[in-house]
């Protein structure tokens, strides 16, 4: 493990006087990040980077499961690293690469079980039926 060089170095409690919408910071594994400018670009809304800032995020991120756009998109906003941190290889020699789309992708998890048509008809025919017969009944 290693020290990323060039890179300017913040403790935690100095990224913590970031936490406003106006001056948004945190931290994604020992990576210093000023998100400000992308608060109104992330597809969840501003509000949930703002929840985390100035703290350490790494958790969050890893939790909701990011695309690889995502994650390459986090050495865009890097200013620094934090300060006690190690760096392997890998994560010293990464750098930013500018993505071909002009907006993130997101992804849908579907099961693999398909449903039969029939299934389908009926979960939406049923509820009609059965609503149509409850007010035949209640107003006639």
């Amino acid at each position: 493990m290693c020290k990323m060089s060039g890179q300017k170095t913040f403790t935690l409690s100095q990224v913590a006087q970031h936490r406003s919408k106006k001056d948004c910071w945190f931290v994604i594994n020992g990576r210093v990040l000023d998100v400000t400018k992308f608060l109104d670009e992330h597809p969840a809304g501003g509000e949930v980077l703002v929840e985390v800032a100035g703290k350490d995020a790494t958790r969050e991120f890893s939790n909701i499961g990011h695309s690889k756009e995502a994650q390459n998109l986090l050495l865009k906003y890097q200013v620094g690293v934090l300060q006690g941190h190690a760096f392997n290889e890998a994560d010293k020699n990464a750098s930013f690469v500018e993505s071909k789309h002009k907006e993130m992708s997101a992804f849908v998890i579907k099961d693999d079980d398909k449903m039969p048509k029939y299934q389908a008809f009926l979960e939406f025919v049923l509820p009609l039926l059965f609503t149509g017969f409850y007010f035949g009944y209640r107003y006639l």
